[in-house]
């Protein structure tokens, strides 16, 4: 079991003597009992920025230990309950902090005008309407538009979730520049055209009889999803340094 730093307890790791080391996926697993919004891809980015230094196999595969699980539920922790960034975060458990004892969040200088508006971290728990419009700082009227060019839509229930807010946030953040919601429409169909190519390739995985291979299946669609965002913007910037023929 996972201990956090409250006393409480996780399933996922063992305690005593040292477990076998782990694999992305399977901390994956581990940490979406708590932290269901998690994916391949933040943890892949929380090693990026120093937050946890996996071994690595003779081949090159990440191997987890029961520490780097709990050190990542850590971060995690303090990012969902004290919206801490990332670098006050490293500074704080290598000083040997807890989460318990965050320090206060930092006060955040004025933006430059000049500087492209940062995108805030999503709540990890989904929102109503009237709070999403409040987080993004849009109108019932442009969220009705964006709805209707089906850019993001609710729950049955009427509420979003965490990824609809972020989406919401770089649509209303274009539309400061003249991009409208009908000009996305496009941006979104290829989205889910790629997901759908994601979804055939992992079918397979799914409807195996091992379980071990249908366990795989997320890891494999997130690491699917998370190559396809890169080649997008690979695309976007080949396209943006390409030299223009005549004609363009």
């Amino acid at each position: 079991m996972l201990h956090t730093p409250s006393g409480g307890a996780r399933g996922g790791t063992a305690t005593g003597q040292e477990s076998e080391p782990m694999s992305i996926g399977a901390v994956l697993q581990a940490l979406r009992a708590e932290f269901p919004e998690v994916t391949v891809s933040k943890i892949r980015f929380l090693e990026a920025e120093g937050l946890v230094e996996p071994a690595r196999s003779a081949s090159g595969y990440r191997k987890f230990r029961s520490e780097d699980v709990e050190r990542l539920s850590r971060v995690l922790r303090m990012q969902r309950d004290h919206y801490l960034p990332l670098k006050v975060i490293k500074e704080h458990l290598e000083a040997g902090g807890e989460a318990a004892d965050c320090p206060a969040v930092p006060v955040v200088p004025p933006r430059d005008p000049e500087e492209p508006e940062a995108i805030p971290p999503a709540p990890a728990v989904r929102t109503g309407r009237r709070e999403l419009l409040e987080l993004v700082g849009a109108r019932e009227a442009e969220l009705a538009e964006w709805e209707k060019y089906g850019l993001l839509a609710a729950a049955e229930e009427g509420t979003y979730r965490p990824a609809d807010v972020t989406v919401a946030r770089l649509v209303a953040q274009l539309g400061r520049y003249g991009v409208e919601a009908r000009h996305l429409r496009a941006v979104k169909a290829a989205a889910d055209r790629q997901l759908d190519l994601v979804e055939q390739l992992v079918a397979p995985l799914r409807r195996h009889p091992g379980q071990r291979t249908r366990t795989r299946a997320e890891s494999t669609a997130e690491e699917l999803t998370e190559l396809s965002v890169r080649l997008y913007g690979a695309f976007v910037e080949s396209a943006a340094g390409a030299p223009r023929t005549r004609g363009d």
